[in-house]
């Protein structure tokens, strides 16, 4: 089942969505799962907005062991995570900004978890599992220089618009085995699949979920394949995830008029 967030008009709402229709959720998609269906609307009449507003988007580096090969690291031993605001979610079809701050800013295609119910310190493999509401495409945008040039990566990961999310929540997914692409202007830049991860989503949870509460909404970005490479004005960015969709956004350059 796909699971959107949208906008109709000044309405904001959740919805079920099934092939060119939105079945409206007049609870929200956290409500324990139990769905009263209202309104039926036309999909190309609503604006898709991120599909989550998290309290929290938790990325983890270095987790594909292909990526891992490709720069010529040792397998990590436990998770390496960072932490992305809340100020930097934008939705399909929206606009990546180039900050004038960096000359090299690349694309980071990643599955990424979508938290359903509050969490922390599970015991039971269970708990977990309940937990996921379901997964959706992220694209973790990064100014790579300054990433290089910075003692922590803070900076180069938090600039509005820094974290694509979307379209929509699958939640009947098995995670184990998904295709992961990642396409610039058409191009093929990224291609793996999510057996290729070190860690997988159950056992990030646990291990994030023993520092941190995660909240309803909360994201979880898995990692980064192979490929990752630059964005440019005009550049059209696609994260493409088997079972969940294309996560499409533009790049500009960061408007003039806004600059001090």
């Amino acid at each position: 089942m796909k699971i959107g967030r949208f906008q109709k008009g000044e309405r904001f709402f959740f919805g079920i969505v099934i092939d060119s229709e939105v079945i409206e959720i007049p609870e929200t998609c956290f409500s324990d799962r139990v769905y009263s269906f209202n309104k039926v609307h036309e999909l190309k009449n609503l604006k898709v907005l991120p599909p989550v507003l998290p309290t929290k988007i938790i990325a983890v580096g270095l987790n594909y062991k292909d990526h891992a090969k490709e720069l010529g690291l040792p397998l990590p031993k436990e998770p390496i995570f960072f932490l992305k605001p809340p100020s930097a979610v934008i939705g399909p079809e929206e606009t990546i900004y180039l900050p004038p701050e960096s000359k090299e800013v690349h694309y980071e295609g990643e599955l990424a978890i979508v938290i359903g119910k509050k969490l922390y310190r599970p015991r039971f493999y269970k708990e977990i599992e309940e937990a996921i509401l379901g997964y959706t495409c992220f694209n973790d945008v990064t100014a790579r220089d300054l990433q290089i040039r910075d003692s922590q990566w803070s900076r180069s990961k938090s600039f509005d618009t820094f974290a694509p999310l979307g379209p929509f929540i699958e939640t009947k997914l098995d995670p184990l085995n998904l295709k992961i692409e990642t396409y610039v202007n058409g191009k093929l830049k990224q291609s793996s699949s999510t057996s290729e991860l070190i860690f997988n989503p159950f056992d990030l949870i646990k291990f994030i979920a023993n520092i941190m509460t995660l909240y309803p909404g909360d994201i979880i970005a898995t990692g980064t394949p192979p490929g990752v490479g630059p964005l440019k004005d005009g550049d059209v960015v696609e994260v493409k995830i088997e079972g969940i969709g294309i996560l499409r956004n533009y790049v500009k350059k960061f408007p003039e008029n806004e600059l001090l």
